[in-house]
């Protein structure tokens, strides 16, 4: 237990530990991803959150959190309902729309029907906050009592990562440190979408970052709504 920070040991972990770990951790991720989705909502403005910009109906907002800033975003989907957005608001689908020079999206260990744990891996040819990285991610997805729908998704500690798959020799391992989606339903079979997200890229950052980030964040939120428009909704 006393091995230094930044230690490329591993844990091996029973698939019953790892469950309750995964359930206890997510908790705090779906929580504060409500929390955001509600301060968002009322807009009082006392809660940290700095709106960065609004374009073509989504408004970006910034809010520091100790060493790290955390992104929001929110738009109003009209004709979406909440059903068609959440299939195709998962971690492997916006790891596509985030980079197009995705390497690999998979589903590594479904521990439930909900909880899954799941590898995303981006190339040479990745934009910087990317580039030659793998994170290694669990993804829950719950739906509240009040019909809003939840998909958490944040990275697995180093040591629990490494165990259940070993560093690649080119990569290297990023931190998600917080992310996911809410999708709140509203009339006329639409919904209201807040995306979350706070990350550790383990390295480097452009001056320009923050504009790219938002502009990035536009255009994930547009491309899942043209994706989930195509998909049948549940009855």
């Amino acid at each position: 237990m006393n091995s230094p920070i930044g230690s490329s040991r591993s844990w091996s972990i029973s698939e019953d530990s790892l469950r309750r770990y995964v359930h206890f951790a997510s908790e705090s991720c779906i929580q504060d991803l409500l929390s955001a989705s509600d301060s968002n909502r009322f807009g009082n403005g006392d809660d940290g959150w700095k709106v960065m910009n609004l374009d073509n109906g989504v408004e970006i907002s910034k809010r520091r959190s100790g060493s790290f800033h955390t992104f929001r975003s929110r738009w109003l989907l009209r004709s979406v309902s909440p059903q068609q957005f959440i299939t195709v608001a998962n971690a492997i689908d916006a790891a596509r729309q985030w980079d197009p020079d995705l390497v690999e999206a998979r589903y590594i260990k479904d521990l439930e029907e909900n909880l899954s744990i799941i590898r995303l891996r981006f190339g040479e040819n990745s934009k910087p906050l990317f580039r030659n990285r793998e994170f290694i991610v669990y993804e829950r997805r719950e739906t509240m009592e009040d019909g809003t729908l939840v998909v958490a998704v944040a990275s697995l500690p180093k040591e629990i990562a490494a165990g259940l798959h070993p560093k690649q020799n080119n990569a290297i391992r990023g931190l998600l440190l917080q992310s996911g989606w809410v999708v709140e339903k509203l009339e006329d079979d639409s919904c209201m979408v807040t995306y979350v997200v706070q990350l550790d890229p383990a390295g480097w950052l452009p001056k320009c970052f923050v504009n790219r980030f938002n502009t990035k964040l536009v255009m994930i939120i547009e491309n899942l709504r043209k994706i989930a428009q195509n998909c049948p909704t549940d009855t």
